[in-house]
């Protein structure tokens, strides 16, 4: 394995930025220092005016494979993901067939094996009547990133509302649950009295269809299981600001049993945006009112929401089209999501430190994650080198997803991600990508 050397490059790490030498040695980072001497075998990187981060680890993406490789595959997305910096993933386990036995679990994880350039992790996947094979997943903690279950509408039985099951699950498991949170009886009544008012709902639709009410008491519900067991609960995708009141950021994120999600595009748009864009942007939960977005925004910085990630969650542009219950729900984001969080520190919204925090840091710790996440000497070179010279513009010529296209085209970015290391691999190098290597699966210290 080759070695790397780079030279006077500005280090984003725990709260900091400072410019050092990294020595990346047999995949892993060697050495940090202020100067390194000369390393022989190691090949050197100028890293002048620019920045070395940690690869973001997303914790929330659909990759689609298998079953539903025409929207995109484990291949195809762990590309998209390198290209955009980010080093890890934990994909959902929606396919088809859905991971609902640890059987199927481990296929997808030997797919990944033979596939992804990123190193990754697969959520077990839950319905009402698969809690034995669910808690199967305490056995192998440190092989599993947590358990998933969709307390709102999702594909293939996995919308888990028995209330025995749930309160078994909360009850019984030994590692962190992940859960996506909206009231499915409450949207199904709100479409039933939208649709009666009139013949064709629109894109605009969406959020009144997938209120905030819907996700407040879906979300309250997890947590009155999680605190009634004091169970491990990560609720992903907070979408509303009046569900925020449901966290805390009086205790350090290490002492946290209840911690939350925001993704980049609630992040980014609001309902404003689908006038422009339509059902492009349509996803679950729904992108939300104006007040939304600066609320979550405001959770973010001050800790109560813990970590950023996508929801990555790739269709085709026919798939997108109305009318409103032909259109699928969800964005491709995976490519651009670290790029999108620099043109908002570009803006003055979020520092490069905390970009880090909440892209790598949060997420290793909250999850667990063994040597990863953090730029330390002995962990694994999961590195990206960030040029903040020079802008770059979204187009479908420089997307990588299978799918081809992005809400976000036509955006010009004011920095580029240059190179992207996985265990000390360059998977990419200026706009080239090497799968000479494949990524890990990720490992657990529980």
């Amino acid at each position: 394995m080759q070695n790397y050397l780079f030279r006077n490059i500005q280090v984003v790490n725990e709260g900091r930025i400072k410019a050092c030498d990294v020595l990346v040695k047999q995949g892993r980072i060697e050495k940090i220092a202020p100067q390194i001497g000369q390393a022989p075998a190691a090949l050197e990187i100028n890293g002048e005016n620019r920045y070395l981060l940690p690869g973001a680890i997303d914790d929330q993406v659909h990759f689609r494979e298998p079953g539903l490789t025409h929207k995109g595959n484990i291949r195809s997305e762990a590309r998209a993901a390198v290209a955009g910096g980010v080093t890890s993933f934990m994909e959902m386990p929606n396919t088809k067939p859905p991971a609902l036995t640890q059987d199927l679990l481990e296929e997808k994880y030997a797919i990944a094996s033979r596939s992804s350039l990123a190193n990754y992790s697969f959520f077990m996947g839950t319905a009402n009547d698969n809690a034995e094979e669910v808690l199967k997943t305490n056995e192998k903690k440190k092989d599993i990133c947590g358990i998933k279950i969709f307390m709102g509408s999702s594909t293939g039985n996995m919308l888990v509302d028995n209330p025995l099951t749930l309160d078994r699950i909360f009850r019984e498991s030994e590692v962190i649950i992940a859960t996506h949170c909206e009231d499915e009886r409450m949207i199904r009544e709100r479409y039933a009295a939208i649709k009666a008012g009139k013949e064709n709902l629109e894109p605009s639709d969406h959020p009144l269809v997938r209120d905030a009410e819907a996700c407040f008491q879906s979300s309250f519900t997890a947590i009155q299981y999680a605190k009634k067991y004091n169970t491990r609960l990560h609720i992903l995708h907070i979408s509303t600001a009046r569900e925020l009141q449901l966290f805390t950021n009086m205790i350090p994120l290490e002492q946290k049993r209840i911690t939350a999600e925001a993704c980049v595009h609630h992040l980014h748009f609001t309902a404003d945006d689908y006038a422009r864009l339509g059902y492009k942007i349509k996803c679950n939960p729904a992108i939300k009112s104006p007040e939304n977005k600066e609320a979550i925004w405001e959770a973010l910085l001050d800790d109560r929401i813990d970590v950023i990630a996508t929801d990555h969650a790739p269709h085709l542009l026919s798939e997108k089209e109305g009318p409103y219950e032909h259109a699928h729900a969800g964005l491709p984001l995976v490519q651009h999501s670290l790029s999108l969080m620099l043109h908002y520190h570009a803006l003055g919204k979020i520092s490069l430190e905390r970009i880090v925090e909440k892209m790598s840091h949060a997420v290793a710790t909250l999850f667990q994650v063994s040597d990863r996440g953090y730029i330390r000497e002995g962990y694994y070179a999961d590195l990206v080198v960030v040029d903040p010279t020079r802008p770059y513009t979204v187009s479908r010529d420089n997307i990588l997803y299978h799918c081809g296209w992005s809400p976000l085209e036509g955006m010009t970015m004011p920095a580029t991600i240059t190179h992207t290391f996985v265990n000390g691999h360059p998977v990419y190098a200026n706009g080239l990508i090497d799968e000479s290597q494949y990524g890990m699966r990720l490992q657990f210290d529980r």
